[in-house]
């Protein structure tokens, strides 16, 4: 699997991938990509394929998980990615191993597995938090396609969905609701549009995704301080309420603070 051969191999495989629906691209022997973009630049066009290798050469086919590239065609797969030379994933794998439904598993080049599920809507890359050794590649990952490189297909059946077990074992907790109670406080005598808008934005917060969260603290906490000048709300009420939905989404107090400062400052100045 060295020399000049395997990137002609790795082509013809990545080809057959493509024609597949699956998303590929080039990636090098230590697994990194080959290509500037990495999973970014992966292609489920079967003629894009053979000037993707020519212009970043790869010895290995990287796939690309969750929803890269997809254009209403094509498939979209994510990975239960178990690293059985690690004692905490093998235990959690003799645990739990009978319990994993039938789906598509290859072998990696360290003895591990990758169980291919379809992709679940919100599911995200994750490190151990399953367990130490157990890793989820899904939305912004990618996996390397070990048959390629004649690697074992232990389980040569079609990608099935994610249980329901597993699901619960790989996403966060979900954030705990605004209380209402809170945020109605100190906005009684606002008049009814300006309390629709604050208890929107609080919401909007509250309920934002990881990745999203400091982004939707900013920006609402800014549009918010459009009431500011009028009188219809202060700077304190507007710090109140959305420092009470930035904690139920989950961001750090000293975070929280930060951004609302900062975007309260970006609105009134000072």
């Amino acid at each position: 699997m060295t020399g000049a051969a395997m990137p002609i191999k790795a082509l013809e495989y990545a080809y057959q991938l493509a024609l597949a629906g699956l998303p590929v691209f080039p990636c090098k022997n230590d697994k990194a990509p080959a290509c500037p973009h990495g999973f970014k630049d992966a292609t489920r066009n079967p003629l894009q394929v053979e000037a993707l290798w020519a212009q970043h050469p790869g010895t290995l086919i990287g796939v690309a998980t969750g929803r890269a590239g997809y254009e209403g065609h094509g498939r979209c797969i994510d990975v239960l990615d178990i690293d059985l030379h690690k004692p905490a994933a093998e235990e959690w794998h003799e645990k739990h191993c009978t319990n994993i439904p039938g789906t598509r598993t290859h072998r990696t080049r360290s003895g591990g597995l990758h169980c291919l599920f379809w992709h679940r809507e919100g599911m995200r890359n994750s490190a151990g938090r399953i367990a130490p050794g157990i890793d989820v590649r899904a939305e912004g990952g990618y996996i390397i396609w070990w048959p390629a490189t004649g690697l074992e297909v232990v389980d040569k059946a079609s990608p099935t969905l994610w249980p329901a077990w597993l699901v619960e074992q790989a996403t966060p907790a979900p954030p705990p609701k605004a209380d209402l109670a809170k945020l109605d406080r100190g906005i009684e005598k606002a008049d009814r549009y300006v309390q629709a808008a604050i208890r929107s934005a609080a919401r909007q917060v509250a309920t934002a995704g990881e990745g999203t969260r400091n982004q939707t603290l900013n920006a609402e906490t800014f549009a918010l301080a459009r009431f500011i000048p009028d009188g219809h709300l202060t700077a304190g009420e507007i710090a109140s309420v959305m420092a009470t939905a930035g904690l139920a989404a989950g961001l750090p107090a000293g975070e929280v603070e930060k951004t609302i400062a900062s975007a309260l400052r970006a609105r009134v100045g000072g």
